[in-house]
């Protein structure tokens, strides 16, 4: 967990000129401080370090040996801005709004899709949005990266991507339900991912091609937000096919669950 969650000490440090974080990142991890995140803040010439929690040491002693080890490396002497420091107690009141908005955004999802299609696609929806969000922080926790606010932000942003592919291939189901009436329903959503697969690689293959940018020009600031997209939309890619759809299937979805029913006596109703 990254000091969004933990709690931490913020340091922001200004330059005459603009700073390299990469000596700064080396210096630091010199010292002993290989926990800590340095990023731009604002301007080139301004500097933001985050440094995890530490028990017996406050944010001002802490401040000083940071500065006092950053000035020895560097030509120019870096001028202290500001300490802040982020308790524990805020740290769990991020962490329990970010799980809540997870719940949430799911909740939403199992009420949209049970009314734009029926409940046993919206199950199979909300069992392939889990999957990819479980799979992608489960490959981020065996890489051992640091998860922070980004990271969470990153998250979210796989949901609504992996629910809009799911979206895209149970409109086709529905149009074939409506259409193929002399086909089994395993032939139809078979028909259905066939049409849309062509789709779906470009629409993946273009979003792979940004995050790829991000992730090698776009610094070390959005690696993890870049990382669990990259690894997002590749589960989030076949879930739609080999996970959505299947699970719908064995919950028993057939034409009849998207036709909707014939009132009786309906068609006297136009009559004068």
């Amino acid at each position: 967990m990254g000091i969004d969650f933990t709690g931490g000490t913020l340091i922001e440090i200004g330059y005459e000129k603009a700073a390299d974080l990469t000596l700064l990142r080396n210096t630091l991890d010199e010292s002993g401080f290989s926990d800590a995140t340095v990023q731009n803040f604002g301007t080139a010439k301004d500097v933001l370090i985050r440094l995890k929690l530490q028990e017996g040491v406050s944010s001002a002693d802490l401040s000083a040996k940071v500065l006092e080890a950053i000035n020895k490396k560097t030509t120019e002497p870096a001028n202290l801005r500001r300490v802040e420091f982020v308790g524990p107690q805020v740290g769990d009141d991020l962490a329990q709004d970010g799980f809540l908005a997870l719940l949430y955004s799911t909740i939403g999802i199992l009420i949209y899709v049970a009314w734009r299609f029926e409940w046993k696609f919206s199950l199979g929806a909300i069992v392939a949005t889990l999957h990819d969000v479980i799979v992608t922080l489960g490959v981020f926790s065996a890489l051992n990266m640091e998860f922070d606010l980004t990271v969470l932000a990153a998250v979210l942003a796989l949901i609504g991507y992996s629910l809009n592919d799911t979206i895209v291939v149970y409109d086709r189901i529905r149009e074939s339900f409506l259409t193929f009436r002399n086909k089994t329903v395993e032939e139809m959503m078979n028909l259905s991912v066939n049409v849309t697969l062509s789709r779906t690689i470009m629409t993946s293959l273009t979003v792979i091609l940004v995050l790829i940018s991000l992730f090698f020009l776009g610094g070390e600031v959005i690696h993890g937000f870049s990382l669990v997209l990259l690894f997002g939309v590749f589960f989030g890619t076949y879930s739609s096919i080999f996970i959505a759809s299947p699970v719908a299937l064995m919950l028993g979805a057939c034409p009849a669950d998207l036709i909707p029913p014939v009132k009786k006596g309906e068609h006297i109703d136009n009559l004068p």
